[in-house]
Protein backbone atom coordinates (compact mmCIF):
# COMPACT_ATOMS: atom_id res chain seq x y z
CA UNK A 1 0.00 0.00 0.00
CA UNK A 2 1.50 3.42 -0.90
CA UNK A 3 2.12 5.66 2.02
CA UNK A 4 -0.26 8.89 2.24
CA UNK A 5 1.28 12.13 1.16
CA UNK A 6 3.26 13.97 3.98
CA UNK A 7 2.31 17.88 3.68
CA UNK A 8 4.37 20.16 5.92
CA UNK A 9 3.43 23.61 6.33
CA UNK A 10 5.35 26.74 7.38
CA UNK A 11 2.96 29.32 9.60
CA UNK A 12 3.53 32.78 10.51
CA UNK A 13 1.04 34.39 11.92
CA UNK A 14 -1.68 33.05 14.62
CA UNK A 15 -4.41 34.57 12.12
CA UNK A 16 -3.43 33.26 8.79
CA UNK A 17 -3.81 29.56 9.13
CA UNK A 18 -4.30 26.73 5.94
CA UNK A 19 -7.12 28.28 4.50
CA UNK A 20 -8.73 25.90 1.52
CA UNK A 21 -5.97 23.52 1.30
CA UNK A 22 -6.69 22.05 4.54
CA UNK A 23 -9.74 20.36 2.94
CA UNK A 24 -8.76 19.77 0.01
CA UNK A 25 -5.69 17.37 1.08
CA UNK A 26 -7.47 15.77 3.57
CA UNK A 27 -9.87 14.68 0.68
CA UNK A 28 -6.64 13.23 -0.65
CA UNK A 29 -5.94 11.40 2.50
CA UNK A 30 -2.57 13.34 3.24
CA UNK A 31 -1.16 13.58 6.59
CA UNK A 32 -0.57 16.96 7.57
CA UNK A 33 1.92 18.49 10.19
CA UNK A 34 3.13 21.93 10.45
CA UNK A 35 5.84 24.39 11.97
CA UNK A 36 3.88 27.09 13.94
CA UNK A 37 7.06 30.07 14.37
CA UNK A 38 4.35 32.21 15.20
CA UNK A 39 4.15 30.39 18.77
CA UNK A 40 7.99 31.08 19.47
CA UNK A 41 9.09 34.12 21.25
CA UNK A 42 10.08 36.56 18.39
CA UNK A 43 14.02 37.06 19.58
CA UNK A 44 14.03 33.01 19.78
CA UNK A 45 15.69 31.35 17.02
CA UNK A 46 15.33 27.56 16.16
CA UNK A 47 18.16 24.70 15.46
CA UNK A 48 17.15 23.16 11.34
CA UNK A 49 17.24 19.92 13.43
CA UNK A 50 13.99 21.23 15.16
CA UNK A 51 12.20 21.56 11.71
CA UNK A 52 11.41 18.09 9.76
CA UNK A 53 13.45 15.98 8.10
CA UNK A 54 13.15 17.32 4.64
CA UNK A 55 12.75 13.10 3.35
CA UNK A 56 9.81 12.98 4.82
CA UNK A 57 8.12 15.70 3.15
CA UNK A 58 6.32 15.45 0.53
CA UNK A 59 5.02 18.59 -0.26
CA UNK A 60 5.45 21.60 1.27
CA UNK A 61 3.57 24.89 1.50
CA UNK A 62 4.83 28.40 2.97
CA UNK A 63 2.09 30.82 4.25
CA UNK A 64 1.98 34.59 4.49
CA UNK A 65 2.43 36.47 7.57
CA UNK A 66 2.80 39.93 8.77
CA UNK A 67 6.76 40.50 9.05
CA UNK A 68 8.83 40.85 6.02
CA UNK A 69 11.09 38.49 4.88
CA UNK A 70 14.34 40.67 5.75
CA UNK A 71 13.23 41.10 9.75
CA UNK A 72 15.78 38.49 10.61
CA UNK A 73 17.21 40.77 13.78
CA UNK A 74 13.46 40.89 14.93
CA UNK A 75 13.15 36.98 13.48
CA UNK A 76 16.09 35.20 13.59
CA UNK A 77 14.14 32.04 13.06
CA UNK A 78 13.14 33.11 9.53
CA UNK A 79 17.31 32.50 8.59
CA UNK A 80 16.45 28.97 9.35
CA UNK A 81 13.65 28.92 7.58
CA UNK A 82 15.03 30.02 4.56
CA UNK A 83 17.93 27.43 5.49
CA UNK A 84 15.81 24.32 5.50
CA UNK A 85 13.57 25.69 2.43
CA UNK A 86 17.20 25.72 0.53
CA UNK A 87 17.73 22.09 1.43
CA UNK A 88 13.86 21.03 0.03
CA UNK A 89 14.07 22.36 -2.96
CA UNK A 90 18.10 20.67 -3.45
CA UNK A 91 16.28 17.35 -3.47
CA UNK A 92 13.61 18.66 -6.38
CA UNK A 93 10.48 18.38 -4.17
CA UNK A 94 7.39 20.15 -4.85
CA UNK A 95 6.46 23.53 -2.93
CA UNK A 96 3.73 26.68 -3.29
CA UNK A 97 4.43 29.81 -1.65
CA UNK A 98 1.59 31.94 -0.54
CA UNK A 99 1.83 35.64 0.00
CA UNK A 100 5.06 35.87 2.32
CA UNK A 101 5.54 32.14 1.40
CA UNK A 102 6.14 33.26 -2.15
CA UNK A 103 8.48 35.83 -1.12
CA UNK A 104 10.24 33.63 1.44
CA UNK A 105 10.91 31.39 -1.51
CA UNK A 106 12.25 33.43 -3.47
CA UNK A 107 14.49 34.94 -1.00
CA UNK A 108 15.56 31.79 0.16
CA UNK A 109 17.33 31.49 -3.78
CA UNK A 110 18.82 34.80 -3.83
CA UNK A 111 16.00 36.97 -5.02
CA UNK A 112 15.52 40.13 -3.65
CA UNK A 113 12.35 41.42 -1.49
CA UNK A 114 11.85 45.01 -1.18
CA UNK A 115 8.33 47.52 -0.33
CA UNK A 116 6.24 47.47 -3.75
CA UNK A 117 5.39 50.70 -5.69
CA UNK A 118 1.53 50.36 -4.29
CA UNK A 119 -0.06 48.21 -1.31
CA UNK A 120 -2.57 45.77 -2.27
CA UNK A 121 -5.46 45.02 -0.10
CA UNK A 122 -8.51 43.33 -1.14
CA UNK A 123 -9.87 41.71 -4.03
CA UNK A 124 -8.16 42.57 -7.17
CA UNK A 125 -7.75 40.99 -10.89
CA UNK A 126 -4.51 39.72 -11.84
CA UNK A 127 -3.45 38.37 -15.65
CA UNK A 128 -1.76 35.86 -16.93
CA UNK A 129 0.87 36.22 -18.54
CA UNK A 130 1.59 36.04 -22.63
CA UNK A 131 3.81 33.67 -24.14
CA UNK A 132 4.07 31.31 -21.65
CA UNK A 133 5.35 27.96 -22.13
CA UNK A 134 3.12 25.50 -22.54
CA UNK A 135 4.07 22.84 -20.14
CA UNK A 136 4.16 25.75 -17.07
CA UNK A 137 0.93 26.08 -14.88
CA UNK A 138 -1.82 27.47 -16.77
CA UNK A 139 -3.08 30.24 -15.35
CA UNK A 140 -7.02 31.89 -16.20
CA UNK A 141 -6.26 34.75 -18.68
CA UNK A 142 -7.58 37.03 -15.50
CA UNK A 143 -9.00 36.22 -11.81
CA UNK A 144 -9.81 38.10 -9.42
CA UNK A 145 -7.80 37.67 -6.18
CA UNK A 146 -7.47 38.51 -2.50
CA UNK A 147 -4.70 40.55 -1.87
CA UNK A 148 -2.81 41.39 1.31
CA UNK A 149 0.77 42.82 0.83
CA UNK A 150 3.09 45.81 0.49
CA UNK A 151 6.54 44.14 -0.42
CA UNK A 152 6.82 41.52 -3.52
CA UNK A 153 9.47 39.75 -4.66
CA UNK A 154 11.89 39.73 -7.38
CA UNK A 155 12.23 36.65 -9.98
CA UNK A 156 14.44 33.86 -8.47
CA UNK A 157 16.95 33.22 -11.38
CA UNK A 158 15.81 30.52 -13.38
CA UNK A 159 12.13 31.32 -12.76
CA UNK A 160 9.58 32.20 -15.24
CA UNK A 161 6.71 35.16 -14.07
CA UNK A 162 3.24 33.79 -15.23
CA UNK A 163 0.90 36.28 -13.72
CA UNK A 164 1.25 39.87 -13.12
CA UNK A 165 -1.13 43.54 -12.82
CA UNK A 166 -0.91 47.05 -13.01
CA UNK A 167 0.25 47.27 -9.14
CA UNK A 168 2.57 44.38 -8.74
CA UNK A 169 4.45 43.15 -11.49
CA UNK A 170 4.94 40.00 -10.14
CA UNK A 171 1.89 38.30 -8.78
CA UNK A 172 3.24 34.28 -9.84
CA UNK A 173 6.27 32.91 -10.59
CA UNK A 174 7.42 29.15 -11.29
CA UNK A 175 10.82 27.45 -10.85
CA UNK A 176 11.56 24.47 -12.60
CA UNK A 177 7.75 22.16 -12.68
CA UNK A 178 7.78 21.45 -8.83
CA UNK A 179 7.72 25.30 -7.42
CA UNK A 180 5.07 27.99 -7.71
CA UNK A 181 5.09 31.10 -5.96
CA UNK A 182 2.09 33.36 -5.75
CA UNK A 183 2.34 36.89 -4.43
CA UNK A 184 -1.28 36.95 -3.36
CA UNK A 185 -4.23 34.38 -1.37
CA UNK A 186 -5.64 31.94 -3.68
CA UNK A 187 -5.95 29.78 -0.65
CA UNK A 188 -8.43 32.31 1.05
CA UNK A 189 -11.20 31.66 2.71
CA UNK A 190 -14.24 33.79 3.93
CA UNK A 191 -12.98 32.38 7.92
CA UNK A 192 -9.61 33.06 7.20
CA UNK A 193 -10.72 36.46 5.48
CA UNK A 194 -12.59 36.75 9.13
CA UNK A 195 -9.09 35.84 10.44
CA UNK A 196 -7.44 38.18 8.81
CA UNK A 197 -9.14 41.29 10.06
CA UNK A 198 -9.65 40.05 13.45
CA UNK A 199 -5.89 39.73 14.01
CA UNK A 200 -3.87 42.94 15.20
CA UNK A 201 -0.93 41.69 13.33
CA UNK A 202 -2.28 41.37 9.97
CA UNK A 203 -3.48 45.51 10.01
CA UNK A 204 -0.46 47.40 9.14
CA UNK A 205 -1.09 50.65 8.04
CA UNK A 206 -2.36 49.96 4.29
CA UNK A 207 -2.88 53.03 1.85
CA UNK A 208 -3.27 53.75 -1.62
CA UNK A 209 -5.27 53.67 -4.62
CA UNK A 210 -5.47 49.29 -4.40
CA UNK A 211 -6.53 49.05 -0.23
CA UNK A 212 -9.61 48.35 0.42
CA UNK A 213 -11.81 49.03 3.54
CA UNK A 214 -12.67 46.25 5.79
CA UNK A 215 -16.48 46.21 4.74
CA UNK A 216 -15.93 45.61 1.46
CA UNK A 217 -13.72 42.57 1.71
CA UNK A 218 -16.40 40.65 3.17
CA UNK A 219 -19.18 41.61 0.40
CA UNK A 220 -17.79 39.05 -1.94
CA UNK A 221 -19.66 36.01 -2.80
CA UNK A 222 -19.10 32.58 -2.22
CA UNK A 223 -18.13 32.13 -5.91
CA UNK A 224 -15.33 34.74 -5.29
CA UNK A 225 -13.67 32.73 -2.75
CA UNK A 226 -14.14 29.44 -4.46
CA UNK A 227 -12.20 30.63 -8.04
CA UNK A 228 -9.05 31.53 -6.10
CA UNK A 229 -9.68 28.08 -4.12
CA UNK A 230 -10.04 26.15 -7.47
CA UNK A 231 -7.14 27.84 -8.47
CA UNK A 232 -5.15 26.67 -5.48
CA UNK A 233 -6.29 23.20 -6.05
CA UNK A 234 -5.01 23.35 -9.40
CA UNK A 235 -1.88 24.15 -8.38
CA UNK A 236 -1.64 21.94 -5.47
CA UNK A 237 -2.36 19.08 -8.20
CA UNK A 238 0.14 20.50 -11.00
CA UNK A 239 3.44 20.26 -8.92
CA UNK A 240 2.48 16.71 -7.40
CA UNK A 241 1.65 15.68 -10.83
CA UNK A 242 5.47 17.23 -11.74
CA UNK A 243 6.85 15.81 -8.77
CA UNK A 244 5.41 11.87 -9.88
CA UNK A 245 3.81 11.82 -6.14
CA UNK A 246 0.63 11.03 -7.30
CA UNK A 247 1.20 8.19 -9.93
Amino acid sequence: MKAPLSVHYFQHSAGEGFGSCYDYLKQMGANITATEFFALPPEQNIEIEALPKVEDIDLLIVMGGAMSVNDEVHYPWLKTEKRWIRRYLAMGKPAIGLCLGGQMIANALGAAVSPNPEQERGWHPVYKVENIPESCFQMPDQISVMQWHGETFELPKGAVRLASNAACTNQLYQIGKNVLGFQFHPEITPRALQLFLDNAEMKPAFSGMYVQPAHELKQMSAAQFQAGNQLMNRAIDYVLAQSKLRE
